[in-house]
């Protein structure tokens, strides 16, 4: 699959995703990382695991500054809980958006949208097919 984006940024968006999904998920469980036409204009990316997952108030609150939402990983690992918010904004610079279904104890998935097609809003040499 092909997908315009800054190349970046990209990195960002998948390496805070995954290091989130290693940091939540127990040992023994798993992390999968997947990529489907999402139509004719998008490609949908989403990393999914096994973690310990979020209640419906820390789901609601996730992408807002002005709430608390960091929390300790399965290994005591810190979090500021910033990485997400960067996340949204790099997908929504892209045009597309950034979206999570989780329940506790049962994971998280996180998806995100990006272009399959050159808009001209990113510069060419910023663009990488990925």
């Amino acid at each position: 699959m092909v997908v315009f984006a800054d190349v970046n940024m990209f990195g960002g968006i998948l390496r805070n995703l995954g290091s989130n999904a290693v940091k939540f998920t127990p040992k023994g469980g798993s992390i999968t990382i997947m990529a489907k036409p999402a139509d004719s204009k998008f490609v949908e990316i989403s990393v999914r695991d096994s973690d310990i997952g979020m209640n419906h108030h820390l789901l609601a609150n996730l992408f807002r500054l002005d709430e608390q939402t960091n929390r300790k990983g399965t290994e005591g690992e810190p979090s500021a809980g910033l990485g997400l918010i960067i996340c949204k904004e790099f997908v929504e610079k892209h045009g597309g958006k950034l979206w999570v279904e989780s329940e506790e104890g049962k994971g998280s998935t996180f998806y995100f949208t990006l272009s399959c097609q050159m808009d001209g809003t990113l510069k060419q040499e910023q663009t990488g097919l990925i």
